[in-house]
C-alpha cells in the first residue's frame, strides 16, 4: 500500500463505520467525507502520508490555512469535529495512539438567533382551506412541521404506516439513529386525515411514503422546501419560509409556554442541551419586548 493510499484506506474504513455502525444519513456521511478528503489532500501536500503522523501543530497549520482561505468559524468548527471523530475511530481500531485534534478550538462564532414566526403569521399560513390534493398535502406538511418540530429529513422519511389516527404519536428516527416519540396536535391530525383521504389520487400503488409528489413517489426534500416557500408567498406571509423556521417556532413557543428546557430538548432530539438553550435567548427577547411595551417605568418620558 502506497503512502497516500494509507490515508484513503483509513478514510474509507471510517466512512463505512459512519454508514453501517453509526447509521448516519447519506447526507451527513457525504459531508464528513468531503471534509476529510480536503484534509487528506492537505496532508499529502505536506508529506503526511498516514493519519497517525498528524500532530497538533499540523492541525493548527491546517486550521490557519482554511481560515486564511476565508472559511467561516462555524465551518471550521465542523471540520475540527469531523477530524476529532476520525481520530476517535482510529484509536478504537488501534491505528492511532492519541487524538491531535483534542483541545484545539476554532475561532468563536457569534451565534445567530433562528428566525421564528409569531401567532399571527402562523395563523395566516395555517388557517387556510386546502382544496386540491397538492394543497391538502402541503397544509398537512406545514401543520406537522409546526405541531411536532420535525426536521426536513424526518418528514420526508415518514412512512404511511407510521400514522395512525387513533394513536396520534409519531415515532421518528433522527440524527445519530436516535428514536423519539412525538405527539401530533389536533390541527395537524385533522390536516393529516384530510391528506390521507386524497393521497391515493397521487400515490403510486406500491408507494409507502406518507408524503408523495405529483409523480406518485416519495417527495424530495427540495420539493418540500419549494412548496413551503410557495405556500407562504401565496398566503401573503411576508417572509422567506423554510421548514426549519417552523421547527424553530415549535421550539420557541413550547419553551415560552412551559419553561421546560429538558422536555423541549427531548422533543427536538438534540443530543446536547446547549443546542436547545438558544431558544431561551429567543424567549428572553420576547419577555424583554413585553416589558418595554407594558411596564410603566420601562421607558423614560421625555419633555
Amino acid at each position: 500500500m502506497t503512502a497516500d493510499s494509507q490515508l484513503a484506506h483509513s478514510l474509507a474504513q471510517f466512512v463505512r463505520y459512519l454508514r453501517h455502525e453509526r447509521r448516519f444519513s447519506e447526507h451527513t456521511v457525504n459531508g464528513y467525507q468531503r471534509d476529510l478528503e480536503r484534509a487528506s489532500q492537505w496532508c499529502g501536500e505536506h508529506a503526511i502520508h498516514r493519519w497517525p503522523n498528524l500532530r497538533q501543530h499540523h492541525v493548527r497549520a491546517y486550521l490557519a490555512s482554511r481560515h486564511r482561505a476565508g472559511i467561516a468559524g462555524k465551518s471550521l468548527q465542523r471540520e475540527l469535529s469531523v477530524l476529532r471523530s476520525l481520530f476517535r475511530f482510529l484509536i478504537r481500531e488501534g491505528e492511532a495512539d492519541d487524538n491531535p485534534v483534542q483541545g484545539i478550538r476554532a475561532p468563536k462564532v457569534k451565534r445567530r438567533l433562528p428566525a421564528t414566526l409569531d401567532a399571527d403569521q402562523l395563523g395566516r399560513l395555517l388557517d387556510v382551506t386546502g382544496h386540491s390534493p397538492l394543497e391538502l398535502r402541503d397544509l398537512a406538511m406545514l401543520e406537522l412541521f409546526y405541531s411536532s418540530g420535525l426536521r426536513l429529513a424526518e418528514l420526508v422519511a415518514l412512512e404511511l404506516q407510521q400514522f395512525t389516527p387513533a394513536d396520534p404519536i409519531l415515532v421518528v428516527t433522527g440524527k445519530g439513529a436516535k428514536t423519539r416519540h412525538l405527539p401530533i396536535g389536533s390541527m395537524a391530525l385533522l390536516a393529516l386525515q384530510r391528506w390521507i383521504k386524497v393521497r391515493p389520487q397521487l400515490a403510486a400503488a406500491d408507494e409507502t411514503a406518507l408524503f408523495v409528489s405529483s409523480r406518485g413517489t416519495r417527495i424530495h426534500p427540495r420539493s418540500v422546501q419549494q412548496r413551503i416557500a410557495r405556500w407562504a408567498k401565496t398566503n401573503d406571509a411576508a417572509l422567506h419560509l423554510h421548514p426549519h423556521m417552523l421547527r424553530h417556532s415549535f421550539a420557541s413557543h413550547l419553551l415560552e409556554s412551559s419553561g421546560d428546557l429538558r422536555a423541549v430538548q427531548e422533543l427536538l432530539g438534540h443530543a446536547d442541551i446547549s443546542t436547545t438553550q438558544i431558544y431561551t435567548h429567543l424567549d428572553f427577547q420576547h419577555l424583554a419586548q413585553v416589558y418595554d411595551n407594558t411596564h410603566p417605568r420601562a421607558r423614560k418620558k421625555l419633555g
